[in-house]
């Protein structure tokens, strides 16, 4: 690959979100190293948002470029996600004709650039596949979830089918009918229907989220392979059920243990947070002793209510240890976040409040001991790559299935009650920081955390996938110049 037009050419497209960027970028690295010409495509509104938090030194590259297309909603200069259903439905019935015109000018207008050869796709922009055909590439589909939440998905039209969704009132999502065991969906062990993808609780036959994801769903097994940020090792049951579901399956995760591989360069340190990183927030670490502070962060699209927020501060306050809480300006549903007076005083010693943070180095600092999280799957990930235990309070989405396998499968950590007390947050906190339970949590997770490793190092189950994706799926022809030498 010496010459420009000889390079294969990735075209990667995630949904508009924090958790789905971020891990599309770590796709997008790991392709350009193997020696890919890269166009990564953002929405309009995403990319202005991204701009203004990186002050407007978001750099593209000669052979790394960033492109947009709109994402069908009206333009605002608003700073908050934009509402996550809305945004579903408008991706799906707007964003293909925008993507087609935009690959059409890669082909016809940019000579400089590379042929594109393939096109990477979050499995919730599946509108791709049909621009894949048209072009005659092949279209790999990237789900940013555990595999456990793939298989539920892919079960929701099973749901349907049943007359398990919708849900026949609102008093089943109360009355213990969501502990239902939902036995039959493969691979999957112990399985109730309050483990589902969270969208299957409502009495609307026509919810947006649960229609849309169904769709995206039906439409996987039209995919060229289905891409997963997870490892063998963790999943291999579901994994196993799977594989004669879909087309070929690759495992190449944790993706933050592959990066960890790659030579230092200008595109590693390309950075896509939404919000701005408080810089002091590593600074404040220093010093404290090893496995003593509780990182408290819900990610970026669960909000709480203030009555909520006053909880978790309380039950923070009580436990009696440091803490970094991560709280965003839209953490709070339309009001801003209002934390008793009494609470921030009570720890103004021991507690540092930032907006935001770079969470991979803020978990891999030794200070951290615990981990209070939403459990989306980055969380979760991250968290295993670097065995600090979790306390999960799901919000919603997958996080409802990563948290029954975390806490009740995979021994890494407790759950925390929807309606959530503060004394129920100080005593798991205390039992998680120094209780026995705690400590055979923190033991699984070092344990977790070496198979990680072992998948992740040259000859692991995931650093060979990830060579066998490219050679293939995405540039079969070119298997022997690529096999031998990835990074």
């Amino acid at each position: 690959m010496d010459t420009i037009s000889s390079k294969p050419h990735a075209v990667c497209i995630p949904f508009p979100a924090q958790g789905h960027m971020v891990p599309m970028l770590s796709m997008a690295k790991l392709l350009h190293s193997s020696g890919f010409h890269i166009t990564f495509v953002n929405t309009e509104f995403n990319h202005r948002r991204l701009l203004r938090s990186h002050d407007n030194d978001l750099a593209s590259f000669p052979d790394f470029q960033f492109m947009t297309i709109p994402d069908g909603l009206p333009d605002s200069d608003d700073m908050s996600t934009r509402d996550i259903a809305t945004l579903c439905q408008s991706t799906m019935e707007n964003c293909l004709p925008h993507f087609r015109r935009l690959l059409s000018t890669l082909e016809s207008s940019c000579p400089e650039i590379p042929k594109v050869t393939c096109i990477i796709s979050d499995a919730s922009m599946s509108f791709s596949l049909d621009v894949a055909k048209e072009i005659g590439v092949p279209c790999a589909l990237f789900r940013f979830c555990s595999a456990c939440a793939f298989m539920a998905y892919l079960h929701y039209r099973k749901l349907l089918e049943k007359g398990l969704f919708p849900l026949k009132d609102v008093a089943q999502l109360h009355n213990g009918y969501l502990d239902t065991e939902a036995d039959w969906v493969p691979g999957l062990k112990n399985l109730r229907l309050k483990d589902f993808p969270s969208f299957n609780r409502t009495t609307d036959k026509n919810d947006i989220m649960f229609n849309v994801l169904m769709s995206h769903m039906d439409r996987a097994p039209m995919a060229s392979a289905i891409i997963l940020n997870t490892f063998d090792e963790l999943e291999q049951e579901v994994l196993a059920a799977m594989a004669s579901m879909l087309p070929p399956i690759y495992t190449i995760g944790p993706l933050p243990m592959l990066l960890e591989q790659l030579p230092v360069s200008p595109v590693k340190s390309l950075s896509l947070n939404l919000w701005k990183e408080q810089a002091d927030c590593l600074e404040w670490l220093e010093g404290k002793k090893p496995q003593s502070v509780v990182y408290v962060n819900f990610g970026s699209l669960a909000t709480v209510t203030n009555e909520q927020l006053t909880e978790f501060a309380w039950g923070l306050a009580n436990s009696a240890y440091a803490f970094m809480w991560i709280i965003r300006p839209d953490l709070v549903k339309g009001d801003s976040a209002k934390l008793p007076v009494e609470f921030l005083e009570a720890t103004k010693d021991r507690g540092l409040i930032a907006s935001w943070c770079k969470q991979e180095t803020v978990l891999r600092h030794p200070a951290i001991g615990v981990f209070l999280t939403h459990s989306g799957w980055n969380s979760t990930l991250e968290s295993v790559c670097n065995a600090v235990p979790m306390l999960s309070w799901p919000f919603f989405s997958d996080q409802q299935t990563n948290c029954r396998y975390v806490c009740t499968e995979w021994g890494m950590g407790m759950e925390i009650e929807n309606d959530v007390k503060r004394k129920d947050v100080e005593s798991l906190i205390r039992e998680m920081m120094d209780g026995e339970k705690g400590k055979d949590i923190k033991r699984r997770l070092v344990e977790w955390k070496e198979k990680a490793v072992q998948a992740t190092q040259p000859g692991g189950s995931s650093f060979v996938n990830l060579k066998r994706l490219i050679n293939e799926v995405l540039v079969p022809k070119r298997s022997a110049e690529l096999s031998d030498d990835l990074f």
